[in-house]
């Protein structure tokens, strides 16, 4: 085995998760986290971010046996809660049978599971307080800073799943090992919490909520406590931004007014608007993921994405299946292993890109209008039709392992062919009206 000492930098979900796949090949790995053990530390305030889990992020947990103990806590979200500013709520269901659900978990919770997993793996070590400023790619040391002093270590291996502000992507920048394009957002997201009401949930937990209003919107995801984690998605700048509501009674108008139906079930808005941070949204490229054989990049420090697909986690998670299969199609060879990973997985992460783009603009934008009510229809008429043939986006998305640049192509395919039949099916009609009325 090249490289039995493997160095994972970042505890986060991908790094814990890569940690127990790698120790099933046998590997002696050491993973670096800069902050203290989430298990046993006070959350950050208003960093929760609840998952969407779903199809690809279930595969990988499968393999390690640990779908069934992060499912145990789950709550199915069956489809949309349109939340408008006036009248009915409107259901949309994710799937042509209304059965198909993405899951919502806490994110603390599931890293909290596979630090678990991964210290009780054999050969696994995970070391906390470590904060990586230094990093020779070519022999593998690294520099860590801990509460103690500075602390040099070499590996074989040094694989970054240190997140979108990756230091180990930072370190292989300086080295001018890569090219990184950080393209950010204009908006934030700042969050907020609905507490049970009476004990029970105060809206329909079979549902993932979104209040969606032309420049901004919220989504609210259900908690196993029957509370919900809501998270506003606003401008940086302008009118109706963060910036823009100071006072309690401007933050108490302005829900009145674009989100009257929340303001009765979150009695800590004003408290949790004024003291949760705003954090940014993004999308991150590099290239290449790795450097002499030896470093490479995995998850968000590769290839960070907005997460309005729901996706972020779960493509990171299914990272770690294709470094894995990687592995095993080169006998475990990390020189050739990390480029074939690069290889396999660049279009699909920039298809999950700028699919998780194009959602936000339909969250935000599209799920209220009529229009776009009346083609998920047809959508869904199309899907039973042609069982199998014609599938949605969404459903390609999160229920299957389809790889996203396959799911990108054939959804383009599927609309060509529906747009033809509808140019065909046009000028069938107005042939037969001009037979009609011919003399």
């Amino acid at each position: 085995m090249s490289g039995s000492n493997v160095a994972v930098v970042g505890a986060g979900l991908c790094g814990c998760l890569l940690a127990c796949f790698l120790a099933r090949r046998g590997y002696e790995v050491t993973v670096y986290e800069r902050r203290p053990d989430p298990r046993t530390s006070r959350p950050e305030r208003g960093r929760s971010i609840n998952l969407a889990l779903s199809e690809r992020g279930l595969n990988a947990l499968r393999q390690i046996g640990l779908a069934e103990q992060v499912m145990a806590d789950a709550l199915p979200m069956r489809g949309r809660m349109i939340h408008p500013t006036e009248g009915e709520l409107d259901f949309q269901p994710y799937s042509v049978d209304g059965q198909r659900a993405i899951n919502s978990i806490s994110r603390g919770a599931l890293n909290n599971a596979l630090l678990d997993a991964a210290e009780k793996a054999p050969g696994v070590r995970v070391v906390f307080g470590h904060k990586l400023v230094g990093l020779e790619p070519a022999t593998g040391e690294m520099t860590f800073e801990t509460e103690e002093g500075r602390v040099q270590v070499t590996a074989g291996v040094v694989l970054g799943a240190d997140g979108s502000g990756s230091a180990v992507r930072g370190q292989l920048l300086a080295h001018d090992a890569l090219t990184e394009s950080l393209d950010f957002l204009d908006y934030g997201y700042k969050e907020l919490s609905i507490p049970p009401a009476d004990g029970d949930f105060a809206l329909d937990p079979g549902a993932l909520h979104i209040w969606p209003r032309g420049t901004s919107m919220m989504i609210a995801l259900p908690n196993p406590d029957r509370s919900f984690t809501c998270t506003l998605f606003w401008p940086n700048g302008g009118t109706r931004s963060f910036a823009s509501l100071s006072s309690p009674a401007a933050i108490e108008r302005h829900f009145a007014t674009h989100y009257p139906d929340l303001l009765p079930l979150a009695p800590n808005l004003v408290d949790d608007y004024h003291h949760n941070p705003v954090g940014l949204l993004g999308t991150v490229r590099c290239d290449p993921w790795h450097a002499h054989g030896r470093v490479g990049l995995i998850g968000d420090a590769a290839h960070a994405i907005v997460p309005f697909y729901g996706q972020g986690a779960n493509c990171a998670m299914e990272d770690v299946v294709e470094l894995d299969r990687c592995l095993a199609d080169t006998a475990e060879d990390w020189s050739r292993a990390l480029p074939l990973f690069h290889e396999r997985r660049r279009d699909d992460t920039e298809a999950i890109a700028e699919m998780a783009l194009a959602n936000f603009v339909e969250m935000r934008d599209k799920v209220a209008s009529p229009v776009f009510r009346l083609g998920k229809r047809v959508e869904h008429a199309l899907e039973r039709a042609l069982p199998g043939r014609y599938v949605s986006r969404y459903e390609l998305v999160s229920f299957s392992n389809t790889p996203y640049a396959e799911v990108r192509r054939r959804v383009q395919l599927q609309h060509r062919a529906v747009g033809v039949a509808a140019l065909l099916a046009g000028a069938g009609l107005a042939a037969a009206g001009l037979r009609r009325w011919a003399p």
